[in-house]
């Protein structure tokens, strides 16, 4: 009995669909899974007869298959430059449409504890609490981090507002003794880290 790691991709979808033709469908119409997972619902439900049921399914696939690679991740990490972020977080957020911010939450010795989404929002920008970022640094006893974001645009350079933000980031880590370490952003061809830059 062939197991589920030799099914190819238009199986592996047809599983979850229950329907080879509509994950055929689907494969032809995007060209890959990958490209199928950052579709978004409203767009995916009228593809190939989905509906609303079908297509909040593969969304649901997709979101776990990130929750385990967050988690699965960030065991015994240990950060030593920002190729190491990049590498981290390339595959997360290369090819998503809109931004989403990321803490990656670390101990003296650069050891990650936790990475995690703290914000998401539209195709040029995301709101994100310097509160929240601090709040969960001190739940974790963490006392370095790193914010790591990408612009669907294609390009890494850094917007008045990403300043804005790392500005804010770094003021409010500060009076709790967390040191902000780099903000780096990321496409799928670039990336742009703040300390490489002398901008942080």
């Amino acid at each position: 009995m062939r197991g589920i790691k030799s099914l190819d991709d238009a199986e592996l979808l047809a599983l979850v669909l229950e329907s080879k033709t509509q994950a055929t469908t689907l494969l032809e119409e995007y060209g890959s899974l990958s490209n199928i997972a950052n579709t978004p619902t409203n767009r995916l439900r009228m593809t190939a007869g989905l509906g609303v049921k079908l297509s909040e399914r593969i969304q649901a696939a997709v979101e776990i298959g990130r929750r385990i690679s967050t988690i699965n991740g960030a065991v015994e990490e240990v950060i030593t430059s920002s190729e190491d972020v990049v590498k981290m977080m390339r595959p997360l957020l290369q090819e998503l449409k809109h931004e989403e911010c990321w803490a990656i939450y670390l101990t003296n010795s650069n050891r990650v504890v936790e990475r995690c989404r703290i914000s998401q929002g539209g195709v040029q920008a995301t709101v994100v609490d310097q509160r929240l970022i601090v709040k969960r640094a001190l739940e974790l006893l963490s006392t370095r981090l790193i914010i790591v974001h990408n612009h669907p645009s294609g390009s890494a350079t850094p917007s008045g507002a990403d300043f804005d933000i790392t500005k804010r980031i770094k003021e409010a880590t500060s009076l709790f003794d967390i040191q902000l370490l780099d903000h780096i952003i990321i496409t799928a061809t670039e990336d742009y880290s703040f300390k490489s830059n002398g901008r942080l």
